[in-house]
């Protein structure tokens, strides 16, 4: 594919990596040639065909040439989630035996140099930035050949040997398993010591005898997922796999240019398949792409004026709510005008007013004429506000591919007042707006594709090589995902599970064929967990899930068994369910075991009724120190953010547990509906607003003190996610 695009569509600016600096190009042609040079480097490390290799980087242009140097030199890359755990990162580097791990700096090796003793087949570490001293710094660390203790461990002063020593007797809990296998010592190198290794290799012979290798049925990529238990899966894809599907996804777009006709802009992490895929489809297609990341994503849009953009519903719904936050409400513009008040600053709002209308107004007014004018523009705030109110309640009563006659009129209208700014935020050259990863509301869509953004949502999964159908163009119907890509058959299993079949489909799950038979049947339909049904246009709309996992609208999976679990080994909880779905982070329904709850109430001298027990700080402070401790083992993304205590019972009876005993998670979700709003009510919650105490403030500080001690909910470094500032 890589190939294709330097014969077909050059360009010199195929990849832009942004900087502190700016913007930093990269042909397609130069890229190739790096690529090349890393695949003939790390052959020459001694890695075999087939090995693993591990990516734990950032989303950007260094994980592109990792990925493609792995596989053109027919290694395995598996790719980690920087946010997950240490303890997951060091099961993936343990369960698929890499040989190799790819970094993006020396600081993340320190926070994961104390737990590579786990990971006996790693034999190399390289680290993609590296400081210009770093030779120097790497001459300084071992002292008289003596190995230093990981807690000593100093990312500014690196062996010389370029060997990173990590003995048993550095894990005293292990001391006494002395024929343990264990790395004696990891080799560390720069991507850049590897690549111009490789480009000191460099022969059109060795490169073709590097293609000659590659077959269809290479394995390319392993990507771990967690089943319903939470035990990550390998899910295996070939080359074939991914490249099949990103060229079918393309080839589904119509009109689509090559090279720098079209401009990318990516933000989503390239560990998952679906911006990993796509990307595939851009590198063939040479297009202009820029890397970006979620924080400066709303700044780069302006930037780059991208006619691509892949994102998730979640990013569409916050673009929409600042649409609404600036758009026509007159609190937005007067915060655009950074005076509190129409009248508060006559020289702003004369020059605000100058330039709105186009005609220069004097500063040399008298009192009068300048208290009309500032009446005048508190008139045009008001009136702003109706317009954009109007085009709003206009787009809510559009319908996908339905606008005809006077109502397109006025679409065009209200197009000309307001959407046309709401299209300014996305750049203003957006052709192709593809959302996926999880559920795209139909109000949504409609609204989006109203204001001349029509949204292309689609549906897949890992194990499908990412894309299974998606809606495009004049084949878009909001609240579905749309129909099958080029490939894909799709059918529904009598009891509602959505079922495909597709030469995108993974080979099976990496030593496990127990779960690739559950997952796989003998006719090749692969079972996606999923419920949906066929529209009457053959349109695929997802309905629920059989499974019990489910994806929040980041695009995340949430994995609710094993926390749910944790919380009800407590004698003081009956039942827990997590919740979440389609929302921006997971909550959960608590139904304590009021008998123990009274008992451990009347042990601290409180005897309160069943509501008033449950309504307590000391109740709340109580359970939310076993949120805690049951958020342990979880990346920051999938921790309880809030709960909420229930006096409810749960049985067969009322419908909340079925037959079998386990919950009835959609009953669950009807009967106590408003409960699951009101913990969403308040808006997102901030990254380090949920560690304790959501449920009471500084003024409650003091009752919550003369509750009994609440047992404190400890959580080991190795089970939290690593550092944020490395993540991002």
């Amino acid at each position: 594919m890589l190939d294709e695009a330097c014969d077909r569509a050059p360009n010199a600016q195929a990849f832009n990596q942004w900087t502190d600096t700016g913007w930093q190009p990269l042909s397609n042609q130069d890229f190739k040639a790096t690529v090349e040079a890393l695949a003939l480097g790390l052959i020459n490390l001694s890695l075999e065909q087939g090995d693993r290799v591990a990516l734990l980087m950032h989303s950007d242009l260094n994980f592109c040439i990792a990925d493609l140097g792995c596989l053109l030199a027919n290694l395995t890359d598996v790719p980690i989630d920087l946010t997950q755990t240490l303890e997951h990162i060091i099961f993936v580097l343990r369960h698929s035996a890499a040989k190799a791990l790819i970094i993006p700096n020396l600081e993340l090796l320190a926070q994961i140099v104390p737990h590579l003793w786990e990971t006996p087949d790693l034999q190399y570490i390289i680290v993609a930035n590296v400081p210009s001293d770093w030779q120097q710094m790497r001459s300084q660390w071992v002292r008289s050949g003596e190995p230093v203790h990981p807690d000593e461990f100093n990312p500014d002063a690196i062996s010389e040997s370029a060997c990173l020593r990590i003995p048993m007797f550095l894990h005293p809990a292990h001391a006494d398993q002395p024929h343990s296998p264990f790395p004696q010592c990891v080799q560390l190198f720069s991507l850049n010591e590897i690549q111009c290794n490789g480009q000191a290799q460099y022969s059109s012979d060795r490169l073709h005898q590097l293609h000659s290798t590659l077959t269809p049925n290479t394995l390319a990529t392993i990507i771990y997922i967690p089943d319903e238990m939470g035990q990550m899966q390998g899910v295996m894809l070939t080359h074939e796999n991914l490249s099949a599907n990103a060229l079918a996804s393309f080839a589904s777009l119509p009109d689509l240019g090559r090279g720098n006709t079209e401009t990318v802009l990516t933000f989503l992490p390239l560990n998952h398949v679906l911006a990993r895929t796509l990307l595939y489809g851009n590198i063939n297609y040479g297009h202009s792409i820029y890397f970006s990341n979620p924080t400066r994503v709303m700044k780069h849009l302006k930037e780059v004026q991208p006619t691509i953009l892949v994102t998730v519903p979640l990013f569409l719904e916050k673009i929409y709510s600042k649409v609404l936050e600036i758009g026509g409400h007159r609190d937005g513009v007067i915060k655009r005008l950074e005076i509190k008040d129409p009248r508060d600053d006559i020289e702003t709002i004369l020059a605000y007013f100058s330039e709105s209308t186009r005609f220069p107004f004097s500063r040399s007014l008298s009192r009068l004429q300048r208290i009309w004018l500032s009446w005048l523009q508190a008139l045009q705030v008001r009136t702003a506000q109706l317009i954009f109110n109007w085009a709003l309640n206009l787009a809510k009563r559009y319908e996908l591919g339905r606008a005809k006659g006077l109502y397109a009129l006025l679409l065009q209208l209200a197009d000309w007042f307001v959407f046309s700014k709401w299209r300014s935020l996305f750049g203003g050259r957006l052709h192709y707006l593809i959302s996926g990863g999880a559920v795209l509301k139909a109000e949504l869509a409609n609204l989006y594709a109203a204001a001349g953004l029509p949204v292309l949502h689609g549906y897949g999964l890992t194990q499908a090589s990412a894309v299974v159908c998606f809606n495009r163009m004049s084949l878009n119907r909001a609240g579905t995902v749309g129909k099958p890509i080029a490939g894909v058959e799709v059918a529904i299993a009598p009891d509602g599970e959505v079922l495909t079949r597709s030469p995108y489909v993974t080979p099976g799950y990496y030593k496990n064929p127990e779960a690739t038979r559950a997952l796989i049947d003998e006719q090749g339909w692969l079972h996606t967990g999923d419920l949906g049904t066929f529209t009457n246009e053959g349109f695929l709309k997802i309905t629920g899930l059989k499974k019990s996992l489910f994806k929040l609208s980041t695009g995340k999976y949430i994995v609710p068994q094993p926390i749910e679990q944790r919380l009800k080994q407590s004698p003081l909880v009956a039942q827990a369910i997590a919740v979440g779905s389609e929302r921006k982070f997971c909550t959960m329904l608590i139904a304590p075991n009021l008998e123990a709850l009274h008992h451990h109430a009347q042990i601290v001298g409180f005897d309160l009724s069943n509501q008033e027990l449950l309504k307590h700080l000391c109740t709340i402070a109580l359970y939310q120190s076993l949120v805690d401790g049951a958020n342990c083992h979880l990346p920051y993304w999938a921790t309880v953010k809030r709960f909420q205590l229930l006096n409810a019972a749960f049985t067969v009876e009322n419908g909340l547990l079925m037959a079998d005993g386990r919950i009835n998670r959609a009953k669950v979700a009807e009967v106590f509906a408003a409960e699951i709003d009101h913990l969403y009510r308040e808006g997102e919650v901030r990254r380090g607003d949920t560690e304790r105490g959501r449920h009471s403030d500084a003024s409650n500080s003091a009752l919550v003190s003369a509750c009994s001690p609440i047992p404190d909910a400890s959580c080991p470094a190795v089970a939290q996610s690593l550092n944020p500032r490395l993540t991002t």
